[in-house]
């Protein structure tokens, strides 16, 4: 990964799992992000709307407008979005196919380098056999999940007190736990499947919050990750290399203090 933020121009960008509509989306990183980087082609592969969450009570502040403002004029400025829903954001499935203007929502893609070499793009929920066989428990993680993200906020409230970096919780768990550990090693290999089977170079999704960048058995894998955790997005270079860009969380969003956070979260229940 790389944390550098001197190339800003780019080919192509790929965001995948913004869950904006929760607590955890990292809405001020990713503005940040989308007002630094230009490209021709922007991918969002899946989760960027978490309805799951809606239905329950949104927690919807300036900043989750202000990223959805930010594509919009990217899009009326002439970049070509293309839109692959998720599970969380799946309600928009049913538009797959359709255009609005420059914005294309598609089940899956095919994406061609600058240098010539095929990916296919898709989210990957298609591949969990949690959430596709097993919702309720599908749920219930997500509600786990959501937790411990939550729990990241005041622990790093007080290490920022402290004088030391972010960590977080929620990542520290998913890398030890054993069945997350498999769970994603598995996931990775269906995936590279799917990119063999069709003959192509490599695939690029997102799903599981947990970028990567490697080659796995003659297929390139690559997770775009999230921007709940980690903020970060695969980017094509001009020449057509693919790479993970990591932008770094480095303390929490100040729109609201914890406390002031805790009256959004009531007010929205």
């Amino acid at each position: 990964m790389t944390d550098a933020r001197a190339e800003m121009s780019y080919r192509t960008i790929f965001i995948s799992d913004v869950h904006l509509g929760t607590r955890a989306a990292q809405a001020p990183a990713l503005l940040d992000f989308l007002k630094r980087a230009e490209a021709d082609t922007y991918y969002l592969v899946g989760d960027i709307i978490d309805f799951w969450k809606v239905r329950r009570g949104p927690v919807w502040l300036q900043s989750h407008n202000d990223v959805i403002q930010k594509l919009l004029r990217k899009s009326r400025k002439g970049a070509r979005i293309v839109y692959i829903p998720g599970n969380h954001d799946e309600a928009l499935r049913d538009y797959c196919g359709l255009n609005f203007g420059s914005i294309e929502v598609r089940r899956d893609a095919i994406f061609e380098t600058a240098a010539g070499k095929k990916y296919i793009v898709m989210h990957g929920d298609e591949f969990d056999v949690v959430v596709r066989y097993a919702r309720w428990l599908a749920f219930l993680g997500d509600r786990s999940y959501e937790l411990a993200l939550w729990t990241n906020r005041p622990l790093n409230w007080i290490r920022d007190k402290l004088g030391l970096g972010y960590w977080s919780l929620s990542a520290y768990l998913k890398g030890r736990v054993k069945t997350a550990v498999n769970f994603i090693g598995e996931f990775e290999s269906a995936l590279s499947d799917v990119a063999r089977r069709h003959e192509a170079d490599g695939i690029i999704c997102g799903h599981i919050h947990h970028a990567a960048d490697r080659m796995i058995d003659g297929v390139h894998y690559l997770n775009c990750g999230d921007w709940v955790e980690s903020a970060t997005a695969i980017v094509e270079t001009h020449s057509g290399e693919l790479k993970v860009l990591h932008w770094g969380i480095a303390r929490q969003s100040s729109e609201a203090s914890p406390t002031d956070e805790d009256t959004s979260l009531a007010a929205a229940a």
